[in-house]
């Protein structure tokens, strides 16, 4: 790569959360960096953090389960920031509630949203990748991979995710780019908020219950993660692929 070159990278579910702090950590890697949230209007924030810290950021709003809205997608990126480069498939929502509660319709968002949205995302950007003879494709899965109580929908999206990932490693790989997934356990996100206040508890006990059974004896912060994903975009990972890294401050089974 010429050296006055920048790689572009889009990361899913970047308004806020993970996503956020990851847009922000890659553009202080020296990446461009298309934030993609379902409003574009709400990647406002993420946008102007990276610009006043002299990076380049470009809001893009898009449906990650459309299709046409993903292929628009990727295609303003290509145009406006360059071809995308590195991938983070983090957009994601939780519909939580115990199998015999549980709709179809959220099974399906869930599935949509995490899976799918991956699948198309992957999809859209891998011909560049493959133009360019490197890439480099992350995808959050999460703890909740290995099961969770009133998470059958996020669960198994999450398994998914790094059934996808091994998929893409494989088919990918002969192409210069490498497909890593990482898994979060506890991270302080609204989303950690909002199981909180679905099983009745403060966030605060919450989090403090939540840091008495790690290791580490903490929760989980977004930057944990976003450094995480700054590694396996990096040039410097090229090595390693079809991996699932374990971000949650100890060892799970």
């Amino acid at each position: 790569m010429p050296q006055d070159e920048q790689r572009v990278a889009i990361v899913t579910g970047a308004a806020r959360g993970i996503g956020a702090a990851t847009a922000r950590r890659l553009a202080s890697d020296g990446l461009a960096v298309a934030v993609l949230d379902l409003d574009a209007d709400a990647c406002k924030a993420t946008v102007e953090a990276i610009a006043s810290a002299g990076g380049r950021a470009l809001a893009v709003g898009a449906d990650v389960s459309q299709s046409n809205q993903v292929q628009a997608a990727v295609e303003t990126v290509a145009a406006e920031l360059g071809p995308p480069a590195v991938l983070v498939n983090n957009a994601g929502v939780i519909r939580d509630n115990m199998l015999f509660k549980m709709s179809e319709d959220d099974w399906d968002t869930v599935l949509g949203v995490h899976l799918r949205g991956a699948f198309l995302m992957t999809k859209a950007a891998q011909k560049y990748m493959v133009e360019a003879r490197f890439g480099r494709v992350v995808n959050l899965s999460s703890s909740s991979a290995l099961g969770n109580r009133g998470q059958a929908n996020y669960s198994a999206a999450k398994a998914g995710m790094q059934g996808l990932t091994k998929t893409l490693a494989i088919e990918l790989g002969p192409f210069g780019i490498t497909a890593n997934a990482v898994a979060p356990g506890f991270i302080v996100t609204d989303m950690t908020a909002s199981t909180a206040a679905r099983v009745g508890m403060g966030f605060e006990d919450f989090q403090a219950a939540a840091a008495g059974q790690i290791p580490v004896r903490r929760v989980g912060q977004v930057d944990d993660v976003a450094h995480t994903i700054s590694f396996l975009a990096s040039e410097g990972a090229g090595f390693v692929s079809g991996q699932v890294i374990y971000v949650a401050g100890g060892p799970l089974c």
